[in-house]
């Protein structure tokens, strides 16, 4: 591994950054700092820029933290190694960095030169063993990389599309005649499933992470796979999967796997998985998150869908557990508490955007909601005492 190994450094505090550049001789480990950044907002949008293999980030941070930022990038980039830096010694913090497969911890106040060498010489060995892997199976990992890059908004499109189009017309040319595309999401062991789905004749697959994978096939196939999906499921309740219509072209399917992304992300930042839900209520759900800061009512939403307020409310309950005022309600809650803890909007911006009257109304009702007021919940999303 001849290139130079990128590093980005995430941390609020001016001095930790510039010390860090100052004092590590980058170059024995082949390593150089590509950007310095002050909060975990800004360390997500160079991660996407940069694509840096090693990154080093604080915990506790403004707009967003350091166990958002890891967890972000691992499913974006799983093979990054990133070092946690804390103030705080509750091991709490290194047991949530471990369970994302960060690759060490150190607390800035404690820890000595010799243990930075030592792990920044451990990145540099392991990164450089996966360096030596076969080219075939290096290229099909860029492809994966600047597709995952590209759905979680990299500025990378113009690289992005050149290797698919390289793909699209030798391997993937079948797919001009017609496609089918589905997303599959689990937790452990979708790479194996993905590489065994993707052998079939007139099948592709792209990984994004470790946990989601774009199956690509040619519809004649769909009855074949989705019976080995449904098998799938009932060995494992984590592994689920969401799918579009026949496609036609790239631009088909380049709309399609966008879709896809905004389904999944809108399911895992409401805590739900309506994929499988009737139309109507998947519409339902699409039309309430596209915008929370509307007053819905139970009427209004059953209208939007073609249905009456009756058949609605019962057909919610009967799907998801739950009425669809308690649902809206836990919406907003779920939007409030990643505002909270992720950026630095006031009360009153996060009223207005989750569509309450204002910041005391907002502060009265998170509490009977929480337990605690925004500024106890922050507080404790940042760590402090």
């Amino acid at each position: 591994m001849n290139e130079r190994i990128k590093v980005l450094i995430a941390d609020d505090e001016s001095i930790v950054r510039k010390g860090l550049r100052a004092t590590v001789n980058w170059s024995d480990f082949r390593m150089e700092v590509v950007d310095d950044v002050p909060n975990g907002r800004k360390a997500w949008e160079s991660f996407l820029e940069h694509r840096p293999e090693v990154v080093i980030t604080d915990i506790v941070m403004p707009e967003m933290d350091g166990i958002e930022l890891t967890r972000k990038i691992k499913e974006l980039a799983p093979h990054t190694k990133i070092l946690l830096l804390s103030c705080h010694r509750d091991f709490e913090y290194a047991q949530q960095g471990i369970k994302l497969g960060v690759a060490g911890y150190l607390l800035k106040t404690a820890f000595e030169d010799e243990e930075m060498e030592r792990l920044l010489g451990g990145f540099r060995d392991e990164l450089s063993a996966e360096a030596a892997a076969p080219r075939e199976s290096k290229a099909a990992g860029r492809l994966d990389d600047l597709f995952c890059a590209w759905l979680f908004g990299a500025h990378n499109e113009a690289e992005f599309l050149e290797g698919l189009r390289q793909r699209w017309a030798a391997e993937w040319s079948w797919m001009e005649g017609g496609h089918e595309v589905y997303l599959l999401q689990q937790e452990e062991g979708l790479g194996e499933l993905a590489h065994s789905l993707a052998e079939k004749p007139r099948a592709a697959a792209l990984l994004c992470g470790h946990n989601r994978c774009y199956l690509v096939f040619a519809p004649g196939l769909k009855e074949e796979l989705d019976a080995l999906l449904m098998e799938r499921l009932g060995k494992d309740s984590s592994f689920r999967w969401y799918k579009e219509g026949a496609q036609r072209g790239m631009e088909g399917w380049l709309r399609t796997v966008r879709s896809l992304h905004a389904k999944a992300e809108r399911d895992r930042s409401y805590g739900i998985h309506a994929e499988s839900w009737p139309e109507a209520l998947q519409k339902a759900v699409a039309i309430v998150a596209q915008d929370l800061r509307y007053p819905w009512s139970v009427s209004n939403v059953a209208d939007r869908v073609g249905l009456s307020r009756s058949h609605f409310s019962t057909l919610f309950k009967k799907v998801s557990g739950e009425n669809f005022v308690d649902f809206i309600h836990r919406m907003r809650l779920r939007a409030a508490r990643d505002m909270l803890a992720h950026t630095t909007l006031t009360q009153q911006d996060i009223a207005e955007h989750i569509g309450l009257i204002d910041g005391k109304y907002f502060s009265k009702w998170f509490k009977r909601s929480s337990g605690m007021t925004p500024s106890q919940y922050r507080g404790q999303q940042k760590g402090e005492s």
